[in-house]
């Protein structure tokens, strides 16, 4: 057995092999603080709401997190940000492990092997992922996995373009970070992130609408489509409005890398984007928009978004650990399917 890890800001994801099917955990990365009664225990426990107590505290994490925030107009907190552990919590770490448990479960036997993904640093700000993956890792390894990072923009080739040879441009939408990675026969040329993704997007609509975050995050969530159709002075349409600027920012940072990095002009590859923050309809035609006025210097053959964007990262992660374990037919390829099924 082996498995993959997408540790996100916004959710956490686990994918593994069940025969023929990809089989995927999630929850949501974030907690919301209650105050301790016994009856609230109880209820909690009898409801199998995902909980721990601490003190005079309760804190309700996971999916269940976002609905007790609004039921009681509360913001939820975050193990993360900006894709990766958060210095200003407290918490993190003991609330991470606890939702990361939960998805992934006991290993299958001792040091199962357990890719898990990691962002680049990023290039347009001065955090640096170092502690962020050396923390997941022992704590992975205290579990015990034998896990390993990897790069999260890889593991959207491995996960969506093993049709073209696992050559192409990777690009994952994440909450806290974006991430991007140009392959070349499994082989990265060029890899970054950048520390915009959908909780900019959130922060920023909130901002200039004066509604709370987490309000955002779910219209967000609820069939919000880039059709420029919306009111302008609505959530709707500051959404995209802010979707846009996150584009053309990335897109810019494409460009300058691909400079410095003296990336072959001659390339011809496709690009796929995925992440939750890609999931709106409409994102990959608004993308592959802002993309044709770049001075990109290789030819995109096409742009293409992933069929399960919440799944591809960690669906990616689990066909790095099969190839290296060996479990698959002795190709990475046989084991790039897209995901059958999935779990809550």
């Amino acid at each position: 057995m082996a498995k993959g890890l997408d540790v996100g800001t916004m959710n956490i994801l686990s994918a593994r092999q069940d025969g023929s099917e990809t089989v995927f955990v999630q929850q949501r990365n974030s907690f919301v603080e209650i105050e301790y009664s016994d009856m609230a225990e109880q209820m909690l426990s009898r409801s199998e709401v995902l909980h721990i107590q601490k003190d005079d505290k309760v804190y309700v994490v996971g999916d269940d997190a976002l609905n007790f925030a609004n039921i009681f107009n509360e913001e939820t907190r975050r193990p993360m940000q900006h894709g990766i552990l958060s210095s200003e919590e407290s918490s993190a770490i003991p609330m991470i492990k606890l939702i990361t448990e939960q998805v992934v479960g006991e290993p299958a036997r001792r040091n199962e092997r357990l890719f898990y993904s990691s962002p680049a640093d990023p290039i347009d700000s001065d955090l640096s992922t170092l502690y962020h993956e050396k923390t997941l890792e022992s704590m992975l390894g205290d579990m015990g996995y034998d896990p390993e990072p990897i790069n999260e923009g890889m593991a959207v080739i491995y996960s969506e373009l093993a049709d073209n040879n696992f050559t192409g441009l990777g690009i994952s939408f994440g909450a806290g970070m974006t991430n991007v990675c140009l392959a070349y026969y499994a082989v990265p040329v060029m890899k970054f992130s950048i520390a915009r993704g959908g909780d900019w997007i959130d922060e920023q609509t909130a901002q200039a609408t004066g509604t709370p975050v987490d309000k955002v995050t779910s219209i967000k969530e609820d069939d919000f489509k880039l059709d420029f159709r919306t009111d302008v002075g609505g959530v709707e349409g500051a959404l995209a409005i802010y979707y846009e600027n996150l584009l053309d920012y990335v897109i810019e940072h494409i460009t300058r890398e691909v400079d410095e990095e003296d990336v072959e002009e001659g390339l011809d590859v496709p690009v796929v984007v995925t992440g939750g923050t890609s999931s709106p309809v409409g994102f990959e035609d608004l993308f592959a928009d802002h993309l044709k006025d770049a001075t990109i210097p290789f030819s995109i053959s096409d742009v293409r978004s992933a069929a399960e964007p919440m799944y591809s990262v960690a669906s990616g992660a689990l066909v790095a650990a099969r190839s290296e374990e060996g479990e698959d037919d002795g190709s990475a390829e046989a084991t790039a399917a897209e995901p059958e099924a999935a779990e809550d």
